[in-house]
């Protein structure tokens, strides 16, 4: 199977940690069910570094005009500070034209911001880090807002989370783009989010079938 690009989308101050667990994941073949299917490209509004909050300088692979959504299997847009300030639009703008294409976009914290300001949540359940952080942007979508625990939401190829839900934020988009089997999945997730000994006994169980 040819491998697939899965686009991360950088930015001065993006916060690192919000990705992070995706990243890795995708990245890393271990326990795929198509173990290196998929990489990593970054994809920033020009091709010049950009440091992120953690002060860790990154190279994009691209520039955001010359990506071509049809050739990236998802989208991600990790959070920042500089969202709420009206940055990134063209981001908001690609991540449109995925959707419309059918093509996933998962965003967390200040990027479902931007995507509300956009009217990308008007129609599709979601979340975010409250519900009054999005009534602020004064979006249409208030009444799709999901309100019961969950930490990250998928409607169709839309994936958004809390910028407190990097684990969840993760397990959404390892669930849409089918990288590990159900079994491994639920014990990754059950590890990463409890830290229990008995989760790393069910991963290894599970690999091994």
């Amino acid at each position: 199977m040819k491998q697939q690009d899965v686009h991360l989308f950088v930015f001065d101050g993006l916060a690192d940690w919000e990705p992070g667990y995706a990243v890795a994941g995708i990245n890393n073949p271990r326990f795929q069910l198509n173990p290196g299917g998929f990489r990593i490209r970054t994809v920033a509004l020009q091709r010049s570094s950009v440091v992120t909050m953690g002060g860790v300088r990154i190279e994009p692979d691209m520039s955001l005009d010359n990506m071509n959504p049809a050739q990236s299997a998802m989208l991600i847009l990790p959070g920042g500070e500089s969202w709420d300030a009206g940055a990134n639009r063209e981001a908001v703008d690609v991540a449109e034209a995925f959707l419309k294409a059918g093509l996933p976009v998962a965003a967390i914290c200040g990027a479902t911001a931007a995507l509300a300001r956009g009217g990308l949540l008007d129609t599709r359940r979601h979340t975010s880090n409250a519900r009054e952080y999005l009534a602020a942007t004064q979006y249409q979508g208030k009444a799709f807002y999901v309100c019961d625990d969950s930490l990250a939401v998928t409607d169709g190829d839309l994936i958004t989370a809390s910028g407190l839900a990097p684990i969840d934020f993760a397990q959404h988009i390892f669930k849409k783009l089918n990288l590990y089997s159900s079994q491994v999945l639920d014990a990754w997730y059950g590890l990463y989010k409890t830290g229990k000994a008995e989760y790393f006994g069910a991963l290894m169980q599970a690999i091994r079938g």
